[in-house]
């Protein structure tokens, strides 16, 4: 039986930043209009990590069924099944569980938000949660894993800017428009170049496994250019965001949580060694945490 350190390592802790990140956003965002939910906010915090968990073990399953770890150029942290400390048999067992369990909080979060409204809206969350769990497991996993054909960063943006932070506006005001949509992307960029990261730390593993990540597409050199675009990217959106909506100049000051991703840029473009790039994947994930919870602390005040 698997340990409980095994677990935890299955599990990548760390990559919760991201999720809560998101989820928090669309909450803040929300409450700067005068429409927000505690049991909403606590819902959307915890079905966000529950899908983050869901998708690490799922990507921990499928990096073994594809032979990806055994390149001997893996960098980052050891693959539980890959190693032996859980087993497949335990690992599928899990992803079931947490499947459940993103099911439940997903009909309740949608019972608590939308009870009093139309059918219609009912029907397009459950369908958003339904894609969720799909995307979180198929990522690396099962036949056709969407992560090994370089799409990874298309559903990363998608599922962790727009799609959580839009949806969760949603569920708070019930109302469609444009106020969440440029922290949307700004974290989605932020996300995506997170992903990038790990992506750059494992190309040389990637290239001989047969995994087709958008740096193992482009190259190094260009993958770094690429991680500097969705960065200054996540940039522009925030600053649009702050002179669209914001009356006072202290609501302007979480934007110095760019000069993290700005440091943390310079560092990246100067490593040469692609292994000594796995402790920013860690920065940049509690970075984009640090950003999304000034920023709604700013536009709150």
């Amino acid at each position: 039986m698997a340990s409980f350190k095994s677990w935890i390592s299955a599990l990548r802790p760390r990559t919760l930043f991201l999720a809560g990140a998101t989820a928090l956003c669309g909450s803040g965002i929300a409450y700067n209009t005068g429409k927000f939910s505690i049991l909403v906010f606590i819902l959307t915090i915890l079905i966000a990590n529950v899908l983050q968990l869901l998708s690490n073990m799922a990507n921990d399953l499928g990096d073994f069924q594809h032979g990806t770890d055994i390149t001997g150029e893996r960098i980052g942290p050891q693959r539980t099944v890959q190693s032996g400390a859980i087993t497949p048999k335990e690992m599928k067992r899990a992803i079931l569980i947490a499947t459940g369990a993103a099911i439940v909080v997903g009909i309740l979060l949608i019972y608590a938000a939308l009870q009093f409204m139309e059918l219609k809206y009912i029907l397009i969350f459950l369908g958003l949660g339904l894609a969720s769990i799909v995307a979180a497991i198929k990522y690396t996993a099962g036949k056709n894993p969407y992560g090994y054909k370089g799409f990874g960063d298309i559903f990363s943006f998608l599922f962790f800017g727009p799609v959580s932070v839009v949806g969760t506006y949603f569920l708070h005001t019930h109302t469609i428009d444009f106020m969440p949509w440029l922290p949307a992307i700004g974290l989605g960029l932020l996300t995506a170049a997170v992903l990038n990261l790990n992506n750059m730390r494992d190309i040389d593993n990637d290239r001989k496994s047969g995994k087709v990540t958008t740096p193992v597409r482009i190259g190094i050199k260009n993958a770094k250019i690429y991680h500097a675009l969705l960065t200054f990217g996540a940039l522009w959106c925030f600053l649009i965001y702050s002179y669209t909506y914001s009356s006072y100049w202290y609501q302007y000051i979480y934007l110095a949580c760019f000069l993290i991703f700005i440091k943390l840029l310079i560092d990246i473009f100067r490593i040469t060694e692609n292994r000594r790039l796995d402790p920013y994947l860690k920065y940049t994930s509690m970075g984009t945490f640090a950003l999304s919870v000034c920023f709604c602390v700013c536009i709150n005040i």
